[in-house]
């Protein structure tokens, strides 16, 4: 192989192997020096990140910085790198693109275009021994996540990836409205973002806590949204919506987001955390149901993904009242 030659077409995405690491390179039989000589003033290939190499010298493009980016943080320790196959794709060990950069993937429009960002999160291991340079910044956990793959790029889940963005930020409208489009167009569940959020200590600071009220407020809007449409497209009856049960001398038995009194059965949309669901929850439940009201709890994701399941199973609990003995008497109030 001559110093000008071209590396030889390699099977798999074009632009995965428009970017290769050092250990990609000797694995297809190129040797450092040669590697060293395409990239020399003139030459047809650019270092791009350490150990990492463009072969072409146009500007680098977003998946070029992407693919770059993850093939530095997870390139493997200095004894294993001669393991690596010339026969398969890019392996990132363990690395994924997180923060802002992997909500522009997941296609955010409140998150900046990827060809705005000057820097790309990259999530590892905490036992990692990688510093980060030039775009790549590099993020550690304990336990990461599974990631999600988006055309062969793994991501953040996007839960971490909200944490890590947040953590970024420092604008409040900013933060504002990207974890209103992670609820509002279905990407994740509230709840599930808060406990990330929490897991990052990120809710004592002043700008994300009053976000998290206004997420809270807008996850519970989409899941009654959603109760509404399953009611209407299954055909059950028309219930009444968001009332507060009590007995008849006033004795609260607690709120309920639909109840159908003909066949005494409640329904409350799971949004609270876990020990409310726990402790609160538990505790509403057996009372009303000592009174023969049957509660059926759903969950946000359960009426995203599953609305017409939901449906039988809230018919079922209708069908089963003719079978059982009248529920006691309790009086309804809008709540």
């Amino acid at each position: 192989m001559t110093q000008n030659a071209p590396l030889p077409p390699h099977p798999g995405h074009e632009a995965a192997h428009r970017v290769q690491s050092a250990a990609q390179l000797r694995a297809r039989g190129v040797t450092a020096a040669h590697t060293a000589a395409q990239c020399l003033p003139g030459g047809p290939w650019q270092q791009l990140l350490p150990g990492v190499y463009l072969l072409h010298r146009e500007s680098p493009t977003n998946d070029d910085r992407v693919r770059g980016a993850l093939l530095y943080a997870g390139r493997p320790p200095a004894g294993a790198r001669r393991t690596v196959s010339a026969q398969h794709g890019p392996a990132y060990g363990g690395a994924m693109v997180t923060g802002l950069a992997a909500l522009a993937l997941y296609g955010f429009t409140s998150a900046p275009p990827m060809i705005a960002l000057h820097r790309i999160d990259v999530l590892v291991p905490r036992t990692r021994r990688l510093r980060s340079t030039r775009f790549v910044q590099v993020i550690r956990a304990a336990a990461p996540p599974r990631p999600q793959r988006r055309h062969g790029v793994p991501l953040a889940p996007v839960e971490r990836a909200l944490a890590d963005a947040v953590a970024s930020l420092t604008d409040a409208p900013t933060v504002r409205r990207i974890l209103t489009e992670a609820v509002r167009d279905g990407h994740c569940e509230p709840g599930s973002v808060v406990r990330e959020l929490s897991d990052a200590k990120l809710l004592g600071h002043a700008h994300v806590a009053d976000t998290v009220e206004a997420l809270l407020v807008e996850g519970r809007a989409v899941a009654e949204g959603r109760l509404y449409g399953m009611v209407r497209a299954h055909g059950l009856p028309q219930p009444l919506w968001n009332v507060e049960l009590s007995l008849p001398g006033g004795g609260f038995l607690g709120g309920v987001d639909a109840y159908w009194p003909e066949q005494a059965v409640a329904l409350e949309i799971g949004t609270r955390s876990p020990r409310e669901e726990r402790v609160s929850f538990a505790a509403e439940r057996e009372h009303l149901e000592r009174l023969g009201v049957t509660v059926v709890r759903v969950t946000p994701k359960q009426l995203r993904e599953s609305a017409a399941q939901q449906s039988v199973v809230l018919r079922t609990a209708m069908m089963a009242a003719e079978d059982r003995e009248p529920a006691a008497y309790v009086v309804v109030v809008p709540r």
